[in-house]
């Protein structure tokens, strides 16, 4: 090994917070957090799929997000769906689709091509709807031990997406979520209750400010 790969072996990596400033990505404001979770895969072949490509309806628009996930993960593949034609940000290692969040048949044409989903990372149109259809279809799509990712979750309060500003309302995205912090202790429920397929394969449902992460067991 020369001088200077061992100095190259030694030197700090670039953390996921710097890659995606560089980028251009609003996802820096979660960043520290996604290293908890993603630092220990970061060099693993691992498949990511990510809901929304962004920039709307400008094709040459958006794209910041799947080049620093590309960038993170040296070995990984990264798939993304967007609403609008994103197919400009294709590349190696990055492939581009386009449909609905809540298309059953999309998910499952990804989910083949993918053959196995290791991270899903929903930001696409944060509509309460749409997060929870997704996940629904997605979550039993995730391989084992795979982490199901939830962005911008402040839009469940807001009722132009399809939110509530009644904090007891049950069809928003974060009461579902929390209804699954419930379903993950049904074992010991002593009313009678038909567990769902998320009550039984989440193995935790974390929340932070404006963010979900769920692990399938």
């Amino acid at each position: 090994m020369t001088a200077e790969s061992d100095e190259n072996a030694t030197m700090p990596r670039e953390t996921l917070a710097s890659i995606a400033q560089r980028h251009g990505t609003d996802k820096v404001r979660y960043c520290n957090t996604y290293e908890r979770y993603l630092g220990p895969l970061r060099d693993q072949p691992v498949r990511l799929f990510e809901i929304g490509v962004g920039g709307y309806s400008d094709p040459a628009a958006g794209g910041a997000s799947v080049r620093t996930w590309k960038e993170y993960f040296p070995q990984g593949v990264v798939y993304a769906l967007d609403y609008y034609d994103k197919s400009a940000h294709e590349e190696e290692r990055i492939r581009i689709f386009r449909g609905s969040q809540t298309d059953p048949d999309v998910l499952h044409r990804i989910r083949a091509e993918m053959e196995r989903m290791d991270i899903v990372l929903d930001d696409g149109s944060h509509r309460s709807p749409d997060v929870i259809a997704s996940f629904e279809i997605l979550f039993p799509l995730l391989a084992p031990g795979g982490l199901y990712i939830v962005e911008d979750l402040g839009t469940s309060y807001w009722t132009s997406y399809g939110g509530s500003e009644d904090l007891l309302e049950p069809s928003t995205s974060v009461s579902y979520f929390k209804r699954l912090v419930d379903g993950l202790q049904s074992a010991s429920f002593r009313h009678s209750y038909v567990p769902s397929y998320a009550d039984l394969n989440a193995a935790f449902v974390h929340f932070y400010p404006n963010l979900v992460i769920i692990r399938k067991k």
